[in-house]
């Protein structure tokens, strides 16, 4: 875990908390004019999280993205028609600058897969093959079970590898989390150099149910590329203890898979413009793209409508904010990170004050995780105070990674992970998954913090 901000770092910023400035008090195009005396900050911020938590829109446009659009792996056609259905929302809440910005990504296909034991017994196993795995039209050989890359040797050559990692039993779901990911991402080029043919890997979630979890892996350019494929936890465990029994298990597996090249895709891009300095600016950000699994519910379509309907809660208020806020939804956060890329390389030249990214799912708010300078994250301890949520040192998002590396402050809201990692990454990543009253309640604060990012004086 990362250390929570130390008091002393936050001591400049808090020194000017007393003169935190009031919201700039200029009506939007179409509304009605600013009072004489205009609401100040704790009445705004107390505003956004109360209209947030009666929002009924937020859960409607979810239902729409998870069941009239669905899983939408990056540059596939229900991805492209995701990019065009936010626009369009972007543009029925007026905001300013509405836009899609060119992103090329490589299109992954999964196609049609199986894996089946044919040794002892015949049985179809659960699987998902691995983001930017190769395919094969059918590879049938003994597996050997090993529980870490360095148990990797000879005896794998002309083998099926199945990782089955020990599993601590204290670990968190976030934990647990990382140990899958670290054997998907690099065990398949492992087993490939020590001569293995396919690779497995035992998903690692809370709770299974005969449920496998995908995500993507990282073949080494200098090694063989093999197929790979994620396992539930109920079979990978059952070959293990028939391994460790001396039975020999054989499975066969087909996959489909294939790279179908570069495609044309974008991100989706919207504003509302400063009033004070609106050269300065403040993301908000989430990933539009899923896995093909699914319904992308909680990865990431709940981070997609709560930046949606942030930016309309901070438009109803009828006052500009003193920053430019603005909402950017990334193409291919899940096996690629192009869009946070060109985002960040074709708006280099602007000045980025802060970037924040919801991409954890719809569980309880707990806290934000900063990255950034003492004196950055100074300023923003003082900047989030009023929303309520603590602030902890380090992280920040995948996709505003790159704004991170040009010295932006970059900031992430997490909530209760454990069921989260339940159905990251799965078929069972729908909206029924969603608490209606918890993806309100992270759409307050994810709202309250963009507009005081927006309107806290800088140190």
């Amino acid at each position: 875990m990362h250390a929570a901000v130390p008091p002393s770092c936050s001591a400049p910023s808090v020194r000017l908390a007393a003169a935190l400035l009031i919201a700039v008090a200029t009506p939007l195009a179409g509304q009605a004019t600013a009072p004489t005396q205009p609401p100040t900050q704790e009445a705004l911020v107390a505003r956004l999280r109360e209209e947030a938590r009666t929002d009924t829109r937020v859960y409607e446009r979810l239902q729409f993205l998870c069941d009239r659009i669905g899983p939408r792996i990056a540059g596939s056609l229900p991805f492209q028609q995701a990019v065009r259905w936010a626009e369009a929302t972007f543009r029925e809440d007026n905001h300013e600058a509405v836009r899609s910005e060119p992103v090329k990504v490589r299109l992954w296909v999964r196609g049609r897969e199986r894996a089946v034991m044919t040794a002892p017994v015949e049985h179809d196993l659960p699987m998902l093959g691995l983001g930017e795995s190769v395919g094969t039209t059918g590879i049938e050989a003994p597996v050997v079970v090993v529980r870490t890359l360095e148990e990797l040797g000879p005896q794998v050559k002309g083998k099926i590898v199945l990782f089955e990692p020990d599993l601590p039993a204290s670990a968190t779901a976030g934990a647990l989390y990382g140990i899958f990911a670290h054997f998907r991402t690099s065990g398949p080029s492992q087993a490939a150099a020590a001569g293995a043919v396919a690779a497995l890997v035992r998903s690692v979630p809370p709770v299974s149910l005969a449920t496998p979890h995908t995500g993507t892996l990282e073949y080494d350019a200098d090694k063989p590329k093999i197929p790979a494929a994620a396992l539930d936890a109920e079979h990978a465990d059952w070959i293990a203890r028939l391994a460790r029994a001396g039975v020999e298990v054989r499975v066969r597996l087909e996959m489909e898979a294939h790279d179908a090249g570069l495609v044309d895709t974008a991100n989706v891009v919207a504003e509302i413009r400063g009033a004070e300095r609106p050269q300065e600016i403040v993301v908000i950000g989430a990933h539009l793209d899923s896995w093909d699994v699914g319904q992308g519910a909680q990865d990431d379509g709940v981070g997609v409508v709560h930046v949606i309907e942030a930016m309309r809660l901070i438009r109803g208020l009828g006052v500009r904010p003193a920053r430019t806020i603005r909402a950017v939804l990334f193409a291919n956060e899940e096996h690629g990170l192009e869009g946070g890329k060109a985002y960040a390389a074709a708006h280099a030249g602007e000045r980025h004050v802060a970037a924040v990214e919801t991409d954890l799912g719809s569980g309880r708010p707990l806290k934000w995780s900063a990255s950034g300078t003492l004196q950055q994250l100074g300023w923003f301890l003082t900047a989030a105070q009023p929303v309520g949520l603590p602030v902890e040192a380090g992280g920040g998002g995948a996709d505003i990674s790159p704004l991170k590396d040009q010295g932006v402050l970059v900031a992430t809201l997490h909530g209760d992970l454990e069921r989260y990692f339940e159905v990251h990454h799965t078929e069972a990543d729908t909206l029924d998954k969603v608490d209606p009253a918890l993806l309100r309640e992270g759409l307050g604060v994810v709202a309250a913090l963009a507009w005081r990012l927006a309107n806290a004086p800088l140190p």
